[in-house]
């Protein structure tokens, strides 16, 4: 769909670009513009390239910020899941009161014999002869080492999920960047398209207000109707009424550019539009697409995420083989204690016989997981192949229009002055002049419009094709500067 002149103001109502020089000569020059100008008082204002509002954004931009922090995070877990080799090692300390010493009295091991029933009742002996082997207050303390061995390759699924998790989030920055790029090449390059727009408003202001003066001396002298003279001054009110609007048209969007950036001082767009003479082959920003769109690329880390969770689900099934150790680092000063070992290794196995997780079914959710990334991804590459090739087109037929309009534009400049010099010399009314005008400044709007839509599908194929970085040489070594 193409953009009317009328369009462009509306369409664009909340861009920003700021005044022209012309705006101020208007405004001194026009005793109806003095309140305006004493309403609206200049500000400092900052000139910035698109590069340099680029580099502000990708420094400054708070939603890329939290795409970097999210990748610090995965970052953080995919270290985590590093250290699940290592072995686990814990102290402990344990204090415990029993309700009695446990002690062992001759008469407690004859009993337990054989003859036991037959020798018993030694009183004598039980009070010479018992053990305490435990108090009633006992303190234990060790340290205990478990370090897997086997584990089903559990192990190495959760850190390929770790590893995949990250890709993801660099990934997501990556498409953050594409779309804040986009956003910034709308918003930018609408500023200088409404700054045209306004330049072509004061334009027709200024040539519409030397008509109505003309119109007034043909009237004093004669030479033409007084209705002409009311043409002519009523065009002029309306030029005015315009130029007006997109002034504060300007303002409203070079607070919307100012915020973006986060710039001290209102932004002023150093970079005009622009136009390029050709662009390369659409196969060349198709292939860059699909082999390293991010979209493409967040697909892969979750395919890889699904697999490593079906791997984790298989291992399930396998036995655990560990090892274990175990080292007292205090006794108490009791039988049972000096009797116990001061140290224990050893090797251990746990086999699952009933699990209760549900290991079969998740394994076959892992399987449908992955089989939902492969159509994803063969969904996204025929819908990014379509993006590409109608983006192409739509910059190719911007940049046709911007060409076929040349000659438009010379029969508008033409045709103005030449109904200039009929008017003055009876040959034309007013109203032919201000047709003549108005024709020539939505000339001028209609090819700023198809300069603009082109540079906007030129940053979506730049974007999409991860070649952001080309944007410059496409504006400053090929760029073919487009004036009001």
């Amino acid at each position: 769909m193409r953009l009317t002149p009328a369009a462009v103001l509306t369409c664009w109502a909340m861009m920003a670009v700021p005044a022209a020089a012309s705006a101020n000569d208007t405004i001194d020059n026009d005793p109806h513009l003095s309140s305006f100008a004493v309403a609206t008082p200049a500000k400092a204002q900052q000139p910035v390239s698109f590069l340099e509002a680029w580099q502000a954004i990708v420094s400054q931009n708070d939603g890329l910020a939290a795409e970097r922090a999210n990748i610090e995070r995965t970052r953080s877990m995919q270290d985590a899941a590093r250290d699940l080799y290592l072995p686990s090692i814990s102290a402990t300390a344990k204090y415990t009161r029993l309700d009695k010493p446990v002690e062992i009295k001759p008469s407690d091991l004859i009993e337990s014999m054989p003859i036991g029933d037959v020798v018993s009742g030694l009183p004598i002996f039980d009070q010479l002869f018992t053990s305490q082997l435990t108090k009633r207050e006992v303190f234990t303390s060790s340290i205990r080492a478990v370090w897997p061995i086997f584990t089903g390759g559990r192990i190495t699924a959760a850190q390929d999920i770790a590893k995949g998790q990250t890709e993801e989030a660099t990934q997501l920055l990556a498409m953050k960047q594409q779309a804040t790029f986009e956003d910034l090449s709308k918003f930018y390059f609408g500023v200088a398209l409404t700054q045209q727009v306004l330049d072509t408003r004061i334009e027709v202001e200024n040539g519409l207000k030397q008509h109505y003066e003309r119109a007034k001396k043909l009237e004093q002298q004669g030479q033409v109707a007084k209705v002409e003279r009311l043409q002519a001054q009523a065009s002029y009110d309306k030029a005015r009424v315009e130029r007006q609007k997109a002034q504060r048209d300007l303002e409203i969007a070079q607070v919307a550019l100012t915020k973006l950036i986060k710039a001290e001082a209102p932004a002023v767009p150093s970079s005009s539009l622009f136009v390029n003479e050709s662009l390369p082959p659409m196969s060349s920003f198709l292939n860059k697409t699909l082999a390293g769109y991010p979209g493409l690329q967040i697909l892969d880390a979750k395919k890889k995420q699904a697999q490593g969770l079906m791997a984790a689900e298989k291992g399930k099934y396998y036995p655990e083989v560990y090892l274990y150790g175990n080292y007292n680092l205090h006794e108490d000063d009791t039988l049972a204690a000096k009797t116990a070992p001061d140290w224990a290794i050893g090797v251990g196995v746990n086999i699952p016989l009933i699990d209760s997780s549900g290991r079969s079914g998740k394994v076959k959710a892992a399987h449908s997981a992955v089989t939902q990334v492969n159509y994803l991804r063969a969904q996204a590459e025929q819908d990014l192949t379509v993006l590409v090739e109608k983006t192409y087109r739509e910059a190719m037929q911007s940049l046709e229009e911007y060409n076929g309009l040349a000659s438009s534009l010379a029969l508008a400049k033409e045709n103005v002055s030449l109904r200039e010099k009929a008017f003055s010399q009876g040959l034309s009314t007013s109203l032919d002049v201000v047709d003549a005008e108005l024709y020539l400044a939505s000339v001028k709007t209609q090819r700023a419009a198809a300069a603009y839509q082109y540079v906007i599908s030129l940053a979506r194929l730049l974007a999409v094709s991860s070649e952001i970085n080309s944007f410059n040489q496409y504006q400053q070594y090929q760029g073919l500067e487009v004036q009001s």
